[in-house]
């Protein structure tokens, strides 16, 4: 069970939910993915300007040619980012920008002659991130536009020239070579702990209560099936408790809605503070809330809830000072004349309703 107070924050449990759910939104999620898009471009682009550089030094190509590689490494990383930020769908126009890329690339290593260290790492950076963004059939269709890129750019300027590297080569071509890799590990790593927080949160979106952090009932329920198959399997002991807040509606009525979401909190926080931590609160919604207690016998959860019980008496809302918070409480312990869960559930609240009818603010065991 979870009983840090977090979960007593409505504000807080709301945001996380909002952001779990914005997270499912397509222009956001393409959004996010350009951002790890454009930090792998911004650098690797930049870094690949000083090879392709010494290329075109050592070829004597025209001042038009360094203005192309100026804008494809210091402008178009940012450019190609503001294009996704403007598209309607990011993702889409995310992959064009890397088909871009891809295109872009061929045309420098037929630039440079498929001078081999440096288109390379050409090479290296579109394959890392067509695979990385796209999987096989992205990277098939990059290496493709590559490869037609270079054939058409290669006989417009020359020839191929000889694998002959020297220092320089070597210095500016081998850093990126080993240090690209390891960024875009990085990135994939920072993705994988989002999509595990990602995940975290969908879970608990599916298993917990919005307001209070406590069990929802479909998830309760399958804790209770579960717990009804162990005790009839090993015939141990267990019980289950369905507790009701008395005069409820009153609550809303008289002190507004607000009032009696608070009093929902104030009760779930009594609860858990009482009970285990490995005892399971759910709550089935409106005012009811539900206890698995396993291995206790009906006279141990009995002595819990007259502890809640007498905790409530000295217990006011801030809200509603005037208003008394009491309970309303059915037991049913585990037994083998159960042959369904539901059984088990029946007869807890057939116990709840007999407190109800007994006058409320008490605790009755099913028969």
């Amino acid at each position: 069970m979870m009983n840090d107070d977090v979960y007593y924050n409505k504000k807080r449990i709301r945001g996380e939910w909002s952001l779990t759910l914005s997270q499912d939104d397509p222009h956001r999620t393409g959004i996010q993915f350009a951002r790890r898009a454009r930090l792998a471009r911004v650098v690797g682009l930049a870094a690949m300007f000083f090879p392709v550089a010494e290329m075109l030094v050592s070829r004597f190509l025209p001042g038009g040619w360094w203005l192309l590689l100026v804008g494809w490494a210091f402008i178009w990383p940012h450019f190609a980012w503001q294009l996704s930020c403007r598209a309607a769908s990011p993702h889409q126009q995310e992959i064009f920008n890397l088909k871009t890329d891809a295109i872009v690339a061929g045309l420098w290593i037929g630039v440079m002659g498929i001078y081999a260290l440096p288109a390379a790492a050409l090479v290296m950076m579109v394959g890392i991130n067509m695979m990385g963004s796209g999987g096989c059939r992205l990277f098939i269709s990059g290496v493709a536009l590559t490869a037609l890129s270079v054939l058409v750019t290669l006989p417009l300027v020359g020839s191929a020239v000889p694998f002959n590297p020297g220092a320089l080569e070597w210095g500016l071509t081998l850093p990126i070579l080993m240090l690209y890799p390891m960024l875009f590990a990085w990135l994939s790593h920072r993705t994988a702990v989002r999509l595990v927080e990602h995940k975290r949160r969908l879970e608990m979106m599916s298993t917990r209560d919005g307001m209070t952090g406590v069990f929802n009932r479909r998830h309760w329920e399958m804790l209770l099936r579960n717990e009804f198959e162990r005790c009839r399997r090993s015939h141990c002991t267990a019980t289950i408790l369905l507790i009701d807040i008395d005069h409820f509606k009153n609550i809303n009525d008289t002190w507004g809605h607000d009032a009696g979401d608070k009093a929902i909190v104030a009760i779930t926080r009594q609860l858990q503070m009482s009970v285990r931590s490995g005892d399971a609160i759910g709550r089935f919604g409106g005012d009811e809330f539900a206890v698995i207690m396993s291995q206790t016998a009906a006279e141990s959860a009995i002595a819990v809830m007259s502890r809640v019980h007498a905790r409530l008496e000295t217990l006011s809302l801030p809200c509603a000072p005037k208003e008394p918070l009491r309970i309303s409480v059915g037991v049913a312990p585990w037994g083998p004349q159960f042959v369904h869960y539901r059984e088990w559930l029946k007869a807890a609240d057939v116990a709840l309703y007999k407190a109800k009818n007994a006058g409320r603010g008490r605790t009755e065991v099913a028969a």
